[in-house]
């Protein structure tokens, strides 16, 4: 349920070429600088500005002059970055993304048609197709004790080696308002996460998670 291929449609996204290859998603996450400097060079200028180096974004995306957008980052078509969003570096935003009113980036992936619209914190993290983030909602992406993230499944424990990896969200994941993802989360297609929860290792796809003992089937 964790492994790329069970999570992510890799048509709806502008950074497919750093997942091949890749059983677990969360292995891309140390590539994705290298990967947007490498890709950004090849985009087409006839469709792609480069307003500072190691930034390229879509002539008909609409970042509102408040922004920040520190390279590396690319911005596809018809994405929107509103008041005063703050981009960290090392971001790929889909698109028809939204990315909203004091939302910070760092070191993701957001495919295509991704929504984090309100107070988000997305860092060090994936964001499926079509996933959305409720207001206030974050990716807590480093543990208490500065240990390396462990992908919790059941019994099963993977070691990631990474110090900082927020969550991975499966395509059409809804993520419920003011909800934390603790480090090392993965939820898996279609699921949805009930407002206000605290949620921690893997999820199963088409679920709905009410807390940690009560994450039901959708009918």
């Amino acid at each position: 349920m964790y492994k790329t291929k069970d999570l992510l449609d890799l048509d709806h996204s502008i950074a497919a070429g750093l997942f091949e290859g890749l059983d677990n998603p969360w292995d891309a996450l140390a590539g994705i600088s290298d990967f947007i400097l490498k890709l950004g060079k090849t985009l087409p200028a006839d469709e792609f500005d480069s307003p500072s180096e190691g930034v390229w974004i879509a002539k008909d995306a609409k970042v509102l002059p408040s922004a920040y957008i520190a390279p590396p980052c690319i911005i596809d078509h018809g994405a929107e970055v509103r008041h005063c969003a703050f981009i960290r570096g090392g971001a790929v935003v889909g698109k028809n993304c939204v990315v909203g009113n004091s939302v910070e980036l760092k070191n993701v992936v957001l495919f295509d048609n991704v929504q984090v619209p309100h107070y988000n914190y997305v860092g060090d993290s994936i964001l499926g197709y079509r996933s959305h983030m409720g207001a206030g909602s974050i990716t807590s992406n480093v543990k208490s004790d500065r240990t390396q993230v462990v992908v919790k499944s059941g019994a099963e424990q993977i070691e990631t080696g990474r110090k900082k990896f927020g969550a991975i969200l499966g395509d059409r994941v809804e993520v419920g308002c003011n909800t934390v993802l603790n480090p090392g989360t993965v939820i898996g297609r279609g699921t949805n996460i009930y407002p206000v929860s605290c949620v921690r290792g893997v999820i199963p796809e088409n679920s709905i998670y009410k807390d940690a003992n009560n994450i039901v089937e959708k009918k």
